[in-house]
């Protein structure tokens, strides 16, 4: 996977950040230092890819800052051993189901734009990652057909967890999501199979999951 590998600078600048923000899991960080979000954008934009600012993709998607992305990964509580099977929910551009990947056994991603589908396709192919599965659809029905996943992961935020995703959680699995609060604040919420939850506030607002438009495709 050598084409993943951004800067090293670059990379070693990420990193010292995170850190900084207290991102310690080894194996958030070693994901984060190996995949180049600068792959995953337009050319004219990997200049900022290791600064703290959100990066626009297509079809009015973003890739989020970094701290956010590695609070996700961080939740989700993935030990060493790339055993864990993940479900990834709004799989966008197809950076962090590659991140997943390098700490995964295999990522199952879905997504409601086909354009991205395609393209986070092509991309991963072109990088050599072969343990992502990339879907078009409604991902807040889940993969049933290749459940269950020991963690599920939602890229946006929801108002509510669909009932049906935490059926298709493994029995020592976990369910990591932005929540939309009701005086419009967004939270990071862990579940696990046996309903334990753990909430912890989000210093930015993730896009919203659109049910209806998820459905319709």
């Amino acid at each position: 996977m050598a084409d993943l590998i951004p800067v090293p600078l670059r990379a070693a600048r990420l990193i010292l950040s995170l850190r900084r923000q207290g991102i310690t899991d080894d194996g958030v960080l070693t994901g984060m230092e190996t995949v180049d979000r600068g792959v995953f954008v337009a050319e004219n934009l990997r200049p900022l890819v290791t600064q703290d600012c959100v990066l626009p993709i297509p079809c009015g998607q973003s890739i989020p800052r970094p701290i956010i992305t590695a609070m996700l990964l961080r939740a989700l509580h993935i030990a060493p051993g790339k055993d864990a099977r993940v479900l990834l929910i709004g799989s966008g551009s197809g950076y962090t189901a590659a991140l997943l990947s390098q700490i995964s056994r295999h990522v199952f991603g879905v997504e409601r734009y086909e354009r991205l589908v395609e393209q986070s396709r092509d991309r991963l192919k072109q990088l050599g990652v072969d343990n992502v599965t990339i879907r078009h659809g409604n991902g807040l029905a889940g993969l049933s057909q290749h459940g269950p996943f020991d963690r599920i992961l939602l890229a946006g935020a929801v108002k509510t967890i669909p009932a049906v995703l935490m059926g298709q959680l493994s029995k020592q699995g976990r369910l990591v999501t932005p929540i939309e609060t009701r005086d419009g604040a967004q939270i990071l919420r862990t579940v696990t199979h046996d309903r334990d939850v753990t909430d912890e506030p989000l210093p930015d607002r993730l896009a919203l999951l659109s049910e209806s438009a998820a459905q319709s495709l």
